[in-house]
């Protein structure tokens, strides 16, 4: 099965330099299905150039002789040739405006898109993600902000200890670190000014997993949203962590009527938000769900605003906005961070925001790209995702129509552009073109 692949460079920001295949699954996609690689220079790729090239990949800044493009994020839309499969992350499927004129290029050009975040078995689980290191890196960094959110009131902790993910080069390093933190506290108690000190994770998915083991290696104990009401004693060497799925941050509006997970993702007009009266027992907020207009928000400026400012200690001190949705579930999401400044300050009285962790009001993580701060790790687990598909897609009949041009059913569900055209299942983004 002859055929030639590209890699391109990860050039959206500073902090990108993860790769979508690894020097591994480059060589046996060389050896076992005669695919050679074409692979950017890029010096601050998480894998070198030099392993790349000694499993028989080409440096070559020249793709356009590829048949299948690969990236990790979106590509400038400068560098599109026509006719050429393209594979990456196009944060497109929502419609989302800032990304139309690549989507337009696409078109143009007569190209076809796959993107990851479409490949999905029958069941509809996504089977190439970063997700899992989008919560491992968040909650690493959430818990660094909320150490020097704690510090800047006056109250000094151990998790002032934990330092930012990036700054761990990788995650058995950042794991093992965590570890020491929570012998500290397991050995100390936390202040009383804090208990029960308590962490709410929204999701139950690859992001809120990720967010969880690593939470999971402080001392702690998981309680139900219903028994968070009635916490009142607390241990001081101990963390609580309470997990809330759909039914417990919405219920029917129609007082009658019971919570329907399926009715609720079809019909959410059906229903209303009463996540609110979890907010006041809450110390950290972390939130990995999927979110689009159609849903209710978990935590609105408005109330923020009513519950702020009464002059006594405010309990939840940090959100974690895994999701980075800007004025999504979390309203109060002005904007996304970066790794090397992860955090701002919401104030609810001045609806302002001040970069950092001091200052009036809740801190709100929201890094957009929190997969990147783990960068070689988060590759080798999204190349062990992928590989197998590569020779799958190099063999496709793409002068065929659509309908038979022998891609797998979960790579053909991940198609939104083929050969000039949005497919079926896309057409909808004919309206936000």
């Amino acid at each position: 099965m002859p055929g030639s692949i590209g890699i391109r460079r990860e050039d959206k920001n500073i902090w990108e330099r993860r790769v979508p295949l690894i020097p591994k699954h480059v060589e046996i996609l060389k050896k076992e299905f005669g695919v050679q690689t074409l692979i950017q220079p890029f010096k601050t790729r998480a894998f070198s150039d030099q392993e790349f090239v000694s499993v028989g990949a080409q440096i070559i800044e020249d793709l356009s002789s590829c048949r299948l493009v690969l990236a990790v994020k979106e590509i400038p839309i400068r560098y599109f040739s026509p006719n050429t499969t393209y594979l990456f992350f196009s944060h497109t499927i929502k419609g989302q405006m800032h990304n139309m004129p690549m989507l337009q290029r696409l078109l143009d050009l007569k190209c076809t898109l796959i993107d990851y975040e479409c490949i999905k078995d029958p069941s509809g689980k996504r089977l190439v993600f970063f997700g899992d290191f989008a919560g491992l890196a968040g909650m690493i960094d959430t818990l660094h902000i909320f150490g020097q959110r704690l510090q800047w009131l006056g109250i000094t902790t151990p998790f002032l200890k934990i330092r930012a993910a990036h700054e761990y080069g990788n995650l058995e390093a950042a794991k093992t670190h965590i570890r020491s933190i929570a012998c500290e506290i397991a050995g100390n108690d936390l202040p009383t000014d804090l208990l029960p000190m308590v962490f709410g994770f929204t999701g139950y998915g690859h992001v809120s997993n990720g967010a969880q083991e690593i939470f999971d290696l402080l001392p702690s104990q998981e309680i139900t949203p219903e028994q968070l009401v009635f916490l009142h004693d607390a241990n001081p060497r101990q963390l609580f962590k309470v997990v809330f799925k759909e039914k417990d941050t919405v219920e029917p509006a129609d007082r009658s009527s019971t919570f329907d997970l399926d009715d609720y993702f079809f019909h959410p007009e059906n229903y209303r938000s009463c996540f609110e009266k979890y907010m006041p027992f809450l110390s950290v907020l972390i939130n990995g769900i999927y979110w689009d207009s159609r849903y209710h928000r978990l935590v609105t400026k408005e109330y923020l605003k009513l519950n702020s400012g009464k002059g006594r200690f405010p309990k939840l001190q940090v959100i974690g906005d895994i999701s980075c949705d800007i004025h999504g579930s979390i309203e109060c999401t002005e904007k996304t961070t970066t790794p090397d400044l992860p955090a701002f300050v919401y104030n609810p009285a001045t609806d302002a925001i001040v970069d950092g962790f001091a200052g009036e009001g809740v801190a709100v993580i929201a890094v957009d790209n929190l997969p990147a701060e783990l960068p070689r790790d988060a590759s080798i687990a999204f190349s062990e995702a992928l590989w197998r598909f590569v020779p799958q897609i190099i063999a496709a009949d793409f002068s065929a129509p659509f309908e038979s041009c022998q891609l797998p059913e979960e790579i053909k569900k991940a198609v939104i552009v083929y050969r000039g055209q949005l497919t079926p299942k896309y057409e909808y983004l004919r309206r936000y073109l």
